[in-house]
């Protein structure tokens, strides 16, 4: 009985997620390209250095640990960040701004819930996680995670390297990254990212001539483009033999992201 409930679940938590895909929010497109202001990351900064440990394969968040004093940091931090209007900011540093925000608030999602083994069983009982949420209000707006990622970040910069820079606080998610964006680095983390995840073997993995995938790429395949497309950008970045995606499966682990 209790297996046969645990499919059922299962095939529940299937049916009510499917990958979002990139839906323009128009209100969100505004910059003003003059404006030389710089948006402060630092408490972002510093609650990275504290508690982000880097391994070889995984960057892991030691939530057991933060603080009440660091929790008040990170949502001081998030409450600066809404407090202003991004789309008076420049492009490149709207987007430090947005991707920022989005790992911010997973780390607090996470925080405010924990503990927890999966950033899955919050939300509803008939939703997938938390990610349609409303969870913040900028300019009278109220926004999701799902909006900032699908109906900002994806359709406005529409490059598939997001994929690699937006945290889902799970293990086979591409890493929390070390250093928070601005507008001067995000090229070069965003390549960094890349390289990372490509190069990791929750990213890719090769066992003779199959190959297993995140399913980040099958979630997400619009924006890689075909198989052959795909293919390319993952030996853009991949280091020793290049991949040939001839036999693929897809796999992903949502258990949290920490660390003791």
């Amino acid at each position: 009985m209790r297996t046969l409930l645990s499919l059922c679940l299962l095939m529940v938590s299937n049916i009510l997620w499917a990958a979002p895909k990139a839906d323009l929010w128009p209100y969100w497109q505004q910059s003003n390209e003059t404006n030389r202001v710089t948006v402060s990351h630092v408490l972002w900064q510093q609650l990275l250095d504290k508690y982000l440990i880097q391994q070889p394969q995984q960057t892991l968040f030691r939530y057991r640990a933060v603080s009440d004093k660091d929790k008040w940091e990170l949502d001081r931090y998030i409450r600066s960040l809404t407090a202003s209007d991004p789309r008076q900011y420049r492009k490149n540093e709207q987007f430090a701004y947005w991707v920022n925000l989005y790992n911010a608030l997973t780390v607090r999602l996470i925080l405010d819930n924990y503990p927890l083994k999966s950033i899955t069983k919050l939300g509803g009982f008939f939703t997938f996680g938390p990610w349609d949420e409303e969870l913040i209000t900028i300019n009278g707006k109220q926004l999701s995670l799902n909006d900032i990622e699908h109906r900002i970040l994806r359709p406005i910069w529409q490059d598939a390297r997001i994929h690699y820079v937006v945290n889902c606080a799970s293990l086979g998610c591409p890493d929390l990254q070390p250093q928070a964006f601005t507008a001067s680095n995000s090229e070069d983390l965003l390549d960094q990212a890349a390289d990372r995840f490509v190069n990791s073997t929750k990213g890719v993995k090769l066992t003779g001539d199959k190959v297993r995938l995140s399913s980040i790429y099958d979630w997400y395949g619009e924006d890689f483009g075909s198989t052959a497309a795909l293919q390319s950008h993952l030996n853009q970045y991949r280091k020793g033999a290049p991949v040939q995606l001839n036999h693929i499966s897809y796999d992903y682990d949502w258990t949290l992201n920490e660390t003791e």
